[in-house]
């Protein structure tokens, strides 16, 4: 039997029968990608999914501050999330939450939603990183804090390098 790695996470993902799913939604493929894994999940277990983008707050700003154009970008993203989940059949409880940093703000929104799975999407660090990670602060902040399980979907590194060199 030949399968992918993007099935083999299914498979082993479809074996906990989640009912409450965290999606923290970028402009990227692979936030695309994690909220495709989270739709299949929640559709075969009539799970529901909060998709939630964080508007970064400067610390120079306070919390309330005017973000105009980063809540319109996060409208946007929130509406073509619960499209793709419409089309899966999928109810999504869309979110927008305003923090300090990303990751503080993804953790507190899955112990708010009481999600037993956070479904992010990274892009890997390519090969030229010599540093300890592997994908970005907040991923792995939000691996090593959350209370939940966190899968992480993620493209290879090669096909960044091919891009970056391109």
């Amino acid at each position: 039997m030949l399968t992918t790695a993007r099935s083999s996470v299914f498979l082993v993902a479809h074996a906990f029968q989640y009912r409450r799913i965290l999606v923290p939604v970028q402009d990227n493929r692979e936030s695309e990608q994690a909220l495709d894994v989270a739709c299949r999940l929640a559709g075969e277990h009539g799970a529901v999914i909060t998709t939630v983008v964080v508007v970064e707050v400067p610390s120079l700003l306070p919390l309330d501050a005017h973000m105009t154009e980063e809540e319109r970008a996060a409208h946007r993203l929130l509406e073509r999330a619960g499209a793709v989940a419409d089309s899966y059949g999928v109810r999504v409880s869309p979110r927008i939450v305003r923090g300090r940093d990303a990751a503080s703000a993804i953790l507190e929104e899955a112990e708010a939603a009481a999600s037993e799975i956070v479904i992010i999407g990274s892009p890997r660090k390519g090969r030229a990183y010599k540093g300890p990670r592997i994908f970005g602060g907040t991923v792995e902040h939000v691996l090593k804090r959350a209370r939940c399980r966190v899968m992480v979907i993620g493209a290879p590194a090669k096909l960044y390098e091919a891009h970056a060199a391109a």
